[in-house]
């Protein structure tokens, strides 16, 4: 990909060691700063500064839980503030960098109150801060839309010498990389995949129904948005297309008969889902993203988890 060195930030150093740990074939290119609270002013400070001075930064951090006891202060601030004090960091620290990616979500283009049948990279949720505090699941997806806005007002309020791009993945599945010692400990995109390995869906199968992205396609999607020179200030939906739990099922069965009664002998289609389009022509145009089939992420998904079990 054209990249040398790569330094990560960590919340300790245990978390560090492990990261190395995880990937021993690029330990001489591979290395951690800790940064504690992001949304700590000076934050990053130091993590930005490195001999030979950055290129580019991936900002990927930021929190996801619904049940924050003040929703304010414990998801939406953290968000805003992590995604902030990046690029105030970069511009004082690190004018070697000239691009930044930042991992947005689908969350922050989605409209949970009114169906809409196509999105484009054009539009916003229009959630509301006071909308946003009243219960978890709001809370997160405005954190989402409040941290990226904030991201483009700082490029169009404060002309750092960087551009911008985001990327904005709906529901994310693939493989585990790092170190499982539990299903029960599986992120939570990947958690119905552990559902169905533990047999926990054997009584019945949830309706959901959503778009999904390979995890594989959104690391690449953040290289390619670092490489191609016309992905700046631009904002790329990853999605690969619909999918329902019914499927994933299906494709477990097919894939894996050793699972077989683990699942619902019958698995029925699911009826009255809601639908829409994404447009994911710039991730295929721009940054050149061939997306992988339904099928092989959910078989590669299956059998790191299988790993992790045995």
């Amino acid at each position: 990909m054209g990249f040398h060195t790569v330094v990560t930030t960590v919340r300790s150093d245990i978390k560090g060691r492990e990261c190395l740990e995880s990937f021993p074939e690029f330990a001489n290119n591979l290395s951690y700063a800790i940064v504690e609270d992001m949304a700590r002013s000076g934050a990053f400070d130091k993590a930005v500064q490195s001999e030979p001075p950055f290129e580019a930064v991936v900002h990927t951090a930021s929190p996801f839980h619904y049940h924050a006891a003040d929703r304010k202060r414990d998801m939406i601030d953290p968000a805003i503030m992590g995604t902030t004090e990046i690029l105030r960091s970069i511009k004082r620290w690190a004018p070697s960098v000239k691009r930044v990616v930042i991992t947005s979500s689908f969350a922050a283009v989605v409209n949970l109150q009114e169906a809409i049948p196509r999105y484009t990279a054009d539009y916003w949720n229009p959630i509301t801060m006071e909308q946003a505090l009243t219960n978890g699941q709001l809370a997160y997806v405005g954190s989402k839309k409040f941290a990226e806005k904030a991201a483009w007002d700082f490029i169009e309020t404060e002309k750092p010498g960087f551009t911008l791009s985001t990327i904005n993945p709906v529901m994310v599945f693939g493989p585990a990389t790092f170190r499982l010692d539990s299903l029960e400990n599986v992120n939570t995109s990947n958690a119905v995949f552990s559902d169905m390995i533990l047999g926990k869906m054997k009584s019945g199968i949830p309706p959901r129904s959503f778009q999904w992205v390979d995890v594989r396609d959104v690391a690449l999607a953040h290289v390619r948005a670092i490489e191609v020179p016309e992905a700046a200030g631009q904002r790329f939906l990853a999605a690969a297309g619909p999918y329902s739990n019914y499927e994933i099922a299906k494709v477990i069965k097919e894939n894996f008969p050793e699972l077989a009664d683990r699942l619902p002998e019958q698995i029925p289609v699911p009826d009255g889902t809601r639908s829409f389009v994404i447009d994911n022509t710039p991730m295929k145009q721009v940054l050149g993203i061939p997306f992988r089939s339904f099928k092989d992420c959910v078989v590669d998904t299956v059998k790191s988890l299988l790993e992790v079990k045995a």
